[in-house]
């Protein structure tokens, strides 16, 4: 059995689950998500808990996701996921225009990036840090994965978009005048 599954899930103040028909659907102050449940696993609701148990010919590996991913949508409504990104490199800077974000990356033109509905960025810093909000945890981090994606950071000098706390491995550049060549005499 699955350790993560057996935990129940506790249902912030706020925050309603409706259970029907293989679907649950949370609501709360940062919206209303849906997640279907398989049919291998069943959700009981007490009054401040969701408790997610497995049928007997079920996998245990999907009762541990089943609940993981119903404690994500519980998560989004209520407090709502973020990702933060930084832009490193001289005259790399973004700007947001409605629902885009307007990147300057070194490229000859900016490059536009649409985001998807349910996903908000902020630019903060001296426009070099975007922040990625959303109740949706997936559309969050993918949302974030394809911004990274348009210039990722290069190991020698760091220079790219990266996120706020990654750790970036470095190469050493060319060595100088290393010495084992000699002159013809």
């Amino acid at each position: 059995m699955s350790r993560i599954g057996k935990k129940p899930i506790e249902l912030p103040p706020g925050v309603t689950v409706t259970l029907s028909a293989g679907k649950a659907q949370a609501r709360g102050p940062k919206g209303e998500l849906h997640l279907s449940i398989p049919p291998d696993c069943e959700v009981v609701q007490t009054e401040k808990t969701l408790t997610v148990t497995l049928k007997k010919e079920g996998s245990p590996a999907i009762f541990g996701l089943t609940r993981a991913l119903l404690n994500n949508i519980i998560k989004g409504v209520s407090e709502g996921f973020k990702k933060e990104l930084e832009l490193v490199g001289i005259g790399y800077r973004a700007q947001v225009q409605g629902k885009k974000i307007v990147l300057s990356l070194g490229f000859s033109n900016p490059v536009e990036y649409l985001l998807p509905d349910g996903v908000e960025a902020k630019v903060a810093g001296n426009q070099n840090l975007i922040t990625l909000s959303g109740a949706d945890k997936q559309k969050v981090g993918q949302t974030a994965a394809e911004i990274r994606k348009i210039r990722p950071p290069e190991p020698y000098q760091g220079k790219g978009v990266k996120y706020l706390k990654e750790a970036i491995r470095r190469k050493a550049g060319k060595a100088m005048g290393g010495g084992t060549a000699t002159a013809a005499k």
